[in-house]
């Protein structure tokens, strides 16, 4: 049987995106991606607690993020885990563990007017492994 690598985590941009552009024009959007839990602990008290995602989004995703998406915006994101690794300055050995999406849809309401972030719009990477049946469901390659 093969893995399966899925992450889907609804969030705040804790930042604008970051466009870079790499050879042959391929655009690349980074940005920090906030997932809040609220919770009761013991004695009641409500307990919020915040994880910190870094996301890359390439190619016509990353141009959209870039378009649309600004610090506070609300979005769902799927994709997968990539975790890369790298040495710094001094040698040592460097890891970092990114969510790759494939998949965004901009939860923000609509501004008066009609301009603005679009809002429950949903894009997908035509990159992307995973393909969608006439009914919406999705078709894992495996």
């Amino acid at each position: 049987m093969r893995g399966v690598n899925r992450v889907i985590l609804i969030g705040n941009l804790g930042k604008d995106p970051d466009m870079q552009f790499l050879e042959g024009n391929i655009g690349v959007a980074k940005f920090s991606l906030a997932t809040t839990e609220t919770f009761k602990d013991r004695s009641g008290k409500l307990v919020s607690q915040t994880e910190w995602h870094t996301i890359v989004l390439w190619r016509g995703l990353a141009e959209l993020a870039q378009k649309y998406l600004h610090k506070g915006s609300l979005v769902y994101i799927e994709g997968r885990l990539k975790t890369r690794s790298w040495e710094d300055k001094e040698g040592n050995k460097k890891f970092a563990t990114e969510v790759v999406g494939d998949n965004l849809i901009m939860l923000d309401k609509r501004s008066e007017g009609g301009h603005g972030t679009p809002g429950m719009e949903s894009f997908e990477n035509p990159d992307s492994d995973i393909s969608h049946s006439e009914d919406g469901s999705e078709k894992l390659p495996f």
